[in-house]
This record gives structure tokens, C-alpha cells and sequence, in this order.
């Protein structure tokens, strides 16, 4: 859908005011379709407390104007099928790249921040032949295992798309601004819920992780310890009923013991990308994809 620029204005600035976590508030209005009717001639809204920030709605509309970035609302013809079956999705996505992806059949790579090399080696393998057989990989943009995975898909055929947590005008952690250019360089995207302007907090990854397992039909995790985001991201995609893989490791490597525990818990053991493949097949975008002659199968279950 397409907003006129007053009716963009006003709802870039009543997403400010709802501050996410009032996103129920704010999915009851959306029939509204005038959001101008929200705000009084002073600017000020009225169904919702607090002053409007319009100095950050004019930072969002400055980076709107730059070229391929982009503003997709849920009610979008454009807003992932996927993560449209989630509960709590997001009422607004910025993007910034190619709006394509966020169709594409996915799958998540996550892991640790401090992974070993063999983990590193592991997720940017999986990656790049999940790449090749046409699957975007997604993940956090994170030190460790995330950019691993990025850094595997570049080199397949498919691309990759970054979810962040924070405003898409700068890259956290900067290391990865690179990488970053490299996503967009090769028809990906990045993607948050959050408006321009706002840090990466802490508190704000829990909230992206939810988007990464949210848009793909499966997550796999490399390595991971016992208390950490992975497993996060983990637990809310078997919530949204979506397939969590993992891949196990030495009894006495403290990053493997993540993993073991999404194991004992039904996480598919894994091995092959045969292994992710076999489970992916009941999600309809897969079949989709398969019935465009995607040739997901040609790998052969002995590649790791």
C-alpha cells in the first residue's frame, strides 16, 4: 500500500508513540486507513498518550528517500507471509536492499558470538550449499556464527537477508559494516522493526531474534551455549511452529551443550543439509519452490 506523505507522517509517528510493545493498541486501528484523523491540528495524537516525535518521524522520511530503502506495512502486499503468521509480528518493517527477498523460502543459521573455528567453518558450509539450492539465509548479522553464515550464502546463488536490531541507519557491531555492503551489493536485505535513529540495546535482540525465526521456515543452530540467544531464537520458532535443527558436538565443548539440550527436546539432530531438507518439505513455500523446478535435492547427503 502505498501513503500519501501527510498519511505516512502520521503513521511513522504513531509507531514511535506505540514503542512496539503496545502493538495491540496499535493493530486495533489500523482499519482506520486515515491515520491524519489520529492527530489534532497541534500534532498531537488522540488515541494514543505521549507527544509525537516528529523531529524522528522526519528521520524516518530521510532515509525512506534514499534509494532502495523502504517502509513495509502488514497490511503490504509486500510484508512476508510468513512472518504475518506470527504472533506480536511487527506492524511496520524498514528494509533496506532488494523487498523481494522477504519472499523468498528461508532458512536461519544462528549460533555464537564466540563460536570455534570448526563452528564457523560449519555454518558458512551449511550456508553456502543452502544458498545453492536456492534457499536465503537469514540471520542476525551478529559476531560469530551469524556473520559465518552471511559470509557462506554470499558465495552460493541464492542470497541473504540480516535482521537488526535497532534503526537500519547504522550497523552494530560496526566490524560487520562491510558485510553488511556486501548483503546489499548481492540482492539482499537488511531488515528491523525499528524506526530510524534507535541504538542497538540489549533488550532489543530478544525482539529481532523472534523476526529471524518469524520470516524462515526452519532454524539451525551451530553452537551454542546453554543460556544464550540462539536457544531463544530456538524456542520461539518451535512456538510458531516452525523446524529447529541442530547440530551436535564434543561432550566437552561448552558450545555444543546448547545444542544437545534442543536435542533431548525433539530438535532434529543434523548432519547433512539432506537432514534440514527432509523436514522442510510440508512448508508451502518449499513446495512452491520445488514446483519451479528449484532442484532443492541435488546435493549429495553426504556434503556436511
Amino acid at each position: 500500500m502505498e501513503y500519501q506523505e501527510e498519511q505516512l507522517r502520521c503513521l511513522l509517528a504513531l509507531y514511535r508513540l506505540a514503542k512496539l510493545e503496545k502493538s495491540k493498541l496499535y493493530d486495533s486501528i489500523e482499519a482506520c486507513r486515515d491515520f491524519t484523523q489520529l492527530f489534532d491540528t497541534r500534532g498531537n495524537c488522540q488515541v494514543m498518550p505521549g507527544k509525537a516525535d516528529w523531529q524522528g518521524v522526519e528521520k524516518d522520511l530521510r532515509w525512506l528517500a534514499s534509494p532502495g530503502c523502504h517502509m513495509v506495512h502488514k497490511t503490504s502486499r509486500n510484508y512476508p507471509p510468513l512472518l504475518k503468521e506470527i504472533h506480536a509480528a511487527p506492524s511496520i518493517l524498514f528494509v533496506q536492499g532488494n523487498l523481494a527477498r522477504l519472499a523468498d523460502p528461508q532458512i536461519a543459521i544462528v549460533g555464537s558470538r564466540n563460536p570455534t573455528p570448526v563452528g564457523c567453518e560449519i555454518a558458512a558450509k551449511f550456508a553456502y550449499y543452502f544458498s545453492n539450492m536456492g534457499l536465503t539465509v537469514t540471520s542476525g548479522l551478529a559476531l560469530g556464527i551469524d556473520g559465518a553464515a552471511h559470509k557462506g550464502a554470499l558465495l552460493g546463488v541464492a542470497s541473504t537477508i540480516a535482521v537488526l536490531g535497532h534503526g537500519l541507519d547504522c550497523i552494530y557491531p560496526a566490524s560487520h559494516q562491510e558485510l553488511a555492503g556486501d548483503i546489499l551489493k548481492a540482492n539482499g536485505a537488511l531488515v528491523s522493526e525499528f524506526p530510524i535513529g534507535v541504538p542497538p540495546l540489549p533488550s532489543h535482540f530478544p525482539r529481532r531474534n523472534r523476526i529471524i525465526s518469524g520470516l524462515t521456515m526452519g532454524t539451525l543452530v551451530v553452537e551454542a551455549a546453554l543460556k544464550s540467544g540462539s536457544l531463544i531464537t530456538a524456542k520461539l520458532a518451535l512456538e510458531q511452529g516452525r523446524e529447529v535443527f541442530a547440530i551436535p558436538g564434543s561432550i566437552h565443548n561448552p558450545l555444543a551443550k546448547g545444542c544437545h539440550a534442543l536435542i533431548r527436546e525433539g530438535a532434529k539432530l543434523v548432519e547433512t543439509t539432506q537432514d534440514v531438507l527432509e523436514e522442510l518439505q510440508g512448508f508451502a513455500g518449499y513446495r512452491k519452490y520445488l514446483k519451479q523446478g528449484g532442484g532443492l535435492f541435488r546435493l549429495e547427503s553426504s556434503h556436511q
